[in-house]
């Protein structure tokens, strides 16, 4: 299925915008803040204004289109999303983001975290972060 297929089914409409923000983040070799997007996106579309690409980045998170990525000390960073459940590996020199499925995995940990807490889990976010094969060497 299409990503504008699966924006479409989640009830959202395919904006020039979204577009262009899909546009950069597939052309990206790293997750980008939203304005390094919008820096990106306005070379193809010079009308492309900030809140737009806010508003973009929110409507893609939710269509499941773009997860959002912690950078350490800097803000949020943005990748494409993979369908289905997965979790983020980013390599902390070179800055490259590559996902790695799993949510089964963590049903053990979630279940004693619940119990230990009294908590219900209902969502997890899991990154990890370290050196990819080419900054290692």
């Amino acid at each position: 299925m299409s990503w504008e297929e699966r924006l479409n089914q989640a009830g959202w409409r395919v904006t020039m915008p979204r577009r262009v923000v899909l546009r950069v983040l597939q052309q990206a070799r790293r997750p980008l803040s939203p304005q390094e997007i919008h820096a990106r996106g306005r070379r193809m579309r010079p009308s492309l204004g900030l809140v737009s690409v806010y508003r973009a980045l929110e409507v893609l998170e939710q269509a499941g289109l773009v997860r959002r990525v912690h950078q350490g000390a800097r803000c949020d960073g943005y990748i494409l999303a993979s369908p289905g459940h997965h979790h983020v590996l980013i390599c902390r020199r070179c800055g490259r983001a590559v996902e790695f499925p799993g949510a089964e995995d963590l049903s053990g940990l979630i279940a004693q975290v619940e119990q230990r807490t009294g908590f219900r889990v209902e969502d997890h976010l899991l990154q990890l972060s370290g050196l990819c094969a080419p900054c290692r060497k």
